[in-house]
């Protein structure tokens, strides 16, 4: 039998677990509140700066994308593009690009455009139509970190758009916000799949979105038919060093390969053909971003015209155009080739 004083001890030791238990419960909860009243105010931010879709994900290694970026770069599909195998580790591991990293957030911001170019001008991806991306969408970032910062306190992260080692497609997809598609292309139910896409990593938790779970592509090939250059393969993987936007954009050689001759369709700078064929880019609706305001040489110029075109000319039309990673000689080099003089 138990004596009084040890039974006595049994019982303060069971008040102070159920004491503990309740700290640590309330503790559990409040952080659990605070997870999701961050996010709330995340969503609403992303909102107030004009993205389109706002996702959060828990910042983790990316192992099994980690294992078909290898294998893709084994195989050498990215051609010239040697600055896709710099820094491995930081693309798989958002803790090597932000110490401490809790949190992915992943911004989708439209550009699918309004206007058309004319019939006659050289053909343009949609994404080049107004103001260089990256500048656009970097100042949102500064800014959203920044809101972050004065409402939420000490929160250390980096914003990152297209031009750092992020693998923004798996993020997005972690985030909830739609798949990437059998082109390469995120895809969204909502929209389609004509979105820059925008990470920002903070070391601040959050509550994360359910992963997408589905590919809504199913059966259908219509990008993997449609590719003048067949660089889409039926297993999801596309050819980068056959795509007609590597060709020229990212390829600095100042001749083409004679064996695309006729197959560029008159693409001068990117290529848009798998985004176009493509049925989930029927609900693709025009942005409202005004710094993506076509400029009116895109949509107007003819193929004489842009070779007509002087180098200081084009240095101050496209100053801030996308258009100037390819720079004068790149795109002299698009025109005349496209017009069967190269």
């Amino acid at each position: 039998m138990l004596n009084k004083a040890h039974g006595t001890t049994i019982s303060r030791d069971l008040r102070l677990i159920t004491v503990t238990l309740q700290k640590n419960f309330n503790i559990t909860r409040l952080q659990l509140n605070s997870r999701i009243v961050y996010s709330n105010f995340i969503k609403k931010t992303a909102q107030e700066l004009n993205f389109s879709l706002c996702g959060i994900a828990k910042a983790e290694e990316l192992t099994e994308d980690a294992r078909r970026l290898e294998q893709w770069l084994s195989q050498g599909r990215h051609g010239n593009m040697q600055y896709m195998e710099r820094y491995f580790d930081m693309r798989i591991n958002p803790s090597l690009l932000v110490p401490g990293a809790q949190s992915v957030i992943t911004l989708l911001c439209n550009y699918f455009p309004a206007e058309k170019q004319q019939p006659h001008a050289p053909r343009i991806s949609k994404y080049a139509y107004g103001k260089d991306y990256h500048e656009v969408i970097k100042a949102k970032l500064n800014e959203f970190l920044y809101r972050i910062q004065e409402e939420i306190g000490a929160v250390h992260g980096r914003g990152f758009i297209d031009s750092a080692p992020v693998l923004e497609r798996a993020w997005a997809t972690k985030s909830g916000l739609g798949w990437i598609g059998k082109n390469g292309n995120f895809i969204t139910k909502q929209q389609g799949s004509f979105f820059f896409i925008a990470t920002l990593i903070v070391d601040l938790a959050l509550q994360p979105d359910d992963p997408f779970a589905r590919d809504y592509c199913g059966s259908c090939s219509r990008c993997i038919d449609a590719c003048p250059t067949g660089a889409i393969l039926p297993n999801k993987e596309v050819q980068g060093n056959k795509c007609i936007s590597y060709y020229t954009i990212e390829l600095k050689d100042m001749l083409l390969p004679a064996e695309m001759r006729d197959k560029f369709q008159d693409w001068m700078f990117g290529c848009d053909v798998c985004q176009d064929v493509c049925p989930w880019n029927r609900f693709s609706k025009p942005h409202n971003e005004v710094a993506f305001t076509p400029i009116p040489e895109i949509l107007n110029l003819s193929t004489r015209e842009w070779q007509a075109l002087s180098e200081e000319s084009f240095r101050q039309i496209f100053k801030h155009s996308p258009l100037k990673r390819s720079k004068y000689k790149g795109i002299q080099r698009n025109v005349k080739f496209i017009a069967g003089e190269e």
